[in-house]
């Protein structure tokens, strides 16, 4: 014997008679495929692959009651009276079929139908009896109105749809309460021959059946004379059906990442995507690409996560569509890409976790840096210089020189840690591969893992994984701490402060929204990639402009293209929403300080305030000690290869030492093979040329100070 469960009802077989339901309970462990909703319940798949339908199974009293009339009128005029075969018109149907001899008319009740969908067999003289039997045990069972609610939700239309709420969006793309009388008629007359009857093809076969129907309604009394014209005289309002928002890409990705053994026997996955602010975002990206492509922009994606509730509320993809789909099966969202300076934040937030503050001062001078044996000379994206600035401002700019000094501190292998603490694994490769081109992201990472990475700083520190799914059972949040508050709360002060960024970006940019936001623009090599990532006290939004063949744009900037997106999507995201500041950790001190040296105010420079870490304030009893600064040589790097040229004597070529410039420094000691060759009171030295494998590092002296610093050592070849 072998139970089977289905809908609302739970048969047992046993051999060729099907035996009363048992129960009402529903089975889902005999699905082929869930649907997938958004977090209000609506549908971001369809699904008509499983036996029955159990995504759109609707109750009896949410169907229209003229739907369930006509429907009765049509199948089963004597459904309520009889008790499961109707007699009478078992014998009116024999002697039409004797008349014409041929089956002209079969004399099916509702609840033989019932029957027949669940146990299928060839149309003989015995099934019928068998059918008629069961459906009369089939009655005394349940009652009329669960019988009729299973049938109304499991009969069979074209294209596998099954039920009236999936007929009526097939045929008519709309729900039953917003069916015309006449639509309702369609729906009871289609079901008669699904394979011939189709309202996309060719609506006036269905005319005259339809009309037929009405008729029967009229002689019963079911509609009046006036609602009799009324219906002749409407239009079927036909149209395909269509999902309401798109989130093809999201689904997938969902598919490949949720573990089916926590979400198995389950009908429905509700998901943390919003499809209203879905739609409303795809909005706003197309028409974005749209504009943008006379710049050679084809695709662009967006992501949206409430980094309160560690939600993924958005996923859109932009690009070429055809009939409301995207052509791309790329997922831009999840496709490693260069990120730009968009790192950069997490470079100064470890910097300032090792003792910087805002207010130490970097160096933005032209600087030279090896590229596998030779050197290359970076530059600002304005190639503008600014000579000596504060952290606050370098970052603010997004100031490519102060970065490189700010890894040469940092160390790329601590970055490349901290980025994987951050759940950034597409940067999987050895620290020496990336270099110090880290900091101005010459990896590859996914918008996903960059969002995500941006929510710690949003979320005081603290790394959180993403919801894609509201989950029945409580679990206990997985998190760990990646920065303190204090750090996490200056790079989002930083970040949020239009003075700091006006150098590069104008004082009336994109980048200053109404409501305090943290935002951080990156563009990659050669215009490819375009991003801006942003987040206020509630929301963390990244977008992505470029192309999914990494063809170059026409000199769009994470400033010109995103920017705008990330502007509409955040007035998008705080509509009706009352605004807040962003978090400041309270640990943190604020002093009055120069802005000029980064040492405490006083009279002869501009001041502001700036926020301190304790235990990094400047210190007023000896300004020359308030910053820690890095010590090291730019100028030569590990590995640098010199050639000598043979058209210059020997003794007239020279090579510059160069240390990063270090205020307050005394003296410089500069040690070649380790012997000592001079002693300058600049942190710079012009060293004669020999061949061989050399090792050189430099003691510096600082004012106030009795003990020397030392430099690492660096080897490097002249030939």
């Amino acid at each position: 014997m072998m139970a089977l469960t289905i809908g609302v009802f739970s048969w047992k077989t046993h051999s060729d008679l099907l035996a009363i339901p048992t129960s009402l309970t529903l089975d889902a462990s005999n699905l082929r495929k869930v649907q997938v909703l958004d977090r209000n319940n609506i549908p971001l798949t369809i699904t008509y692959q499983n036996r029955w339908n159990i995504h759109d199974y609707v109750p009896l009293h949410d169907i229209p009651f003229f739907l369930q009339q006509a429907f009765i009128i049509s199948e089963d005029n004597r459904f309520f009276d009889h008790a499961g075969m109707d007699w009478i018109a078992r014998l009116h149907a024999l002697w039409q079929n004797l008349k014409a001899l041929q089956p002209v008319r079969g004399a099916s009740t509702i609840s033989e139908q019932v029957i027949r969908m669940w146990h299928p067999r060839p149309r003989t003289l015995w099934s019928r009896w068998l059918e008629g039997l069961e459906a009369s045990r089939l009655e005394k069972r349940f009652s009329k109105a669960d019988i009729l609610e299973f049938y109304l939700n499991q009969l069979p239309y074209a294209n596998q749809r099954r039920g009236v709420v999936q007929a009526a969006r097939h045929y008519f793309d709309r729900d039953l309460d917003t069916l015309s009388r006449k639509e309702m008629l369609a729906l009871a007359v289609l079901v008669r021959a699904p394979g011939r009857f189709d309202l996309h093809r060719a609506a006036s076969d269905v005319q005259q059946p339809i009309r037929n129907l009405l008729e029967r309604l009229y002689k019963t009394g079911t509609v009046n004379k006036e609602q009799y014209t009324q219906i002749h005289a409407d239009n079927l309002q036909i149209a395909k059906s269509h999902l309401a928002v798109q989130a093809s890409h999201f689904v997938h990705h969902l598919y490949r990442s949720v573990s089916t053994m926590d979400l198995q026997n389950r009908v429905r996955w509700r998901t943390t995507l919003d499809a209203a602010l879905q739609a409303k975002i795809q909005n706003i990206v197309n028409h974005a690409v749209k504009d943008l492509q006379k710049f050679r922009v084809s695709n662009g994606a967006v992501l949206v996560v409430d980094h309160r509730a560690h939600e993924a509320i958005a996923w859109v993809n932009a690009g070429e569509e055809r009939n409301g789909i995207l052509l791309s099966w790329i997922d831009a969202v999840t496709a490693p890409r260069q990120p730009g300076s968009t790192l950069k934040p997490f470079l100064y937030a470890v910097a300032l976790e090792k003792g910087w503050t805002a207010a130490t001062l970097l160096d933005d001078q032209p600087l030279s840096q090896p590229i596998g044996f030779g050197l290359h000379t970076y530059r600002n994206y304005s190639r503008i210089h600014y000579g000596p600035l504060l952290l606050r401002d370098a970052l603010g700019n997004s100031l490519n020189i102060p970065a490189l000094r700010t890894i040469q501190f940092v160390g790329v292998d601590t970055l490349l840690n901290c980025l994987h603490d951050l759940g950034i694994q597409s940067l999987y490769r050895h620290p020496d591969y990336y270099g110090e081109g880290l900091a101005l992201g010459n990896g590859e990472i996914t918008l996903f893992e960059l969002v995500r990475a941006y929510t710690v700083l949003a979320s005081q520190g603290v790394y959180h994984p993403l919801k894609l799914l509201f989950n029945d059972r409580d679990e206990p949040p997985v998190s760990r701490k990646i920065f303190s508050s204090e750090a996490a709360s200056l790079i989002g002060s930083i970040l949020s402060d239009p003075d700091a960024r006006k150098l590069e970006f104008g004082e009336g940019s994109l980048l200053r929204l109404p409501v305090e936001t943290a935002v951080k623009t990156g563009t990659s090599n050669d215009y490819r990639d375009a991003w801006a990532i942003g987040f206020n006290h509630r929301y963390t939004v990244g977008v992505w402009i470029g192309n999914l063949d990494h063809t170059r744009m026409n000199g769009i900037t994470g400033a010109r293209g995103p920017a705008l997106v990330l502007r509409s999507v955040f007035a998008e995201l705080n509509r009706h929403r009352q605004s807040r500041p962003l978090y400041v950790s309270s640990r943190l001190v604020q002093i009055e300080i120069c802005r000029d040296t980064g040492r405490l105010a006083d009279d002869q420079c501009p001041s502001y305030r700036e926020w301190f870490i304790p235990g990094t304030e400047p210190d007023p009893r000896n300004p020359a000690l308030d910053q820690k600064r890095p010590c090291h040589l730019i100028q030569p790097t590990n590995g640098l290869q010199l050639a000598m040229d043979p058209r210059i004597p020997d003794d007239q070529e020279a090579f510059s030492f160069k240390l990063a410039e270090i205020p307050q420094l005394s003296a410089v000691d500069w040690y070649v093979d380790n012997k000592i060759l001079a002693t300058t009171s600049a942190g710079e030295y012009l060293w004669s040329l020999r061949p061989g494998q050399h090792t050189t590092r430099a003691r510096v002296w600082l004012n106030n100070r009795d003990n020397p610093v030392w430099t690492r050592s660096v080897k490097f070849i002249v030939k």
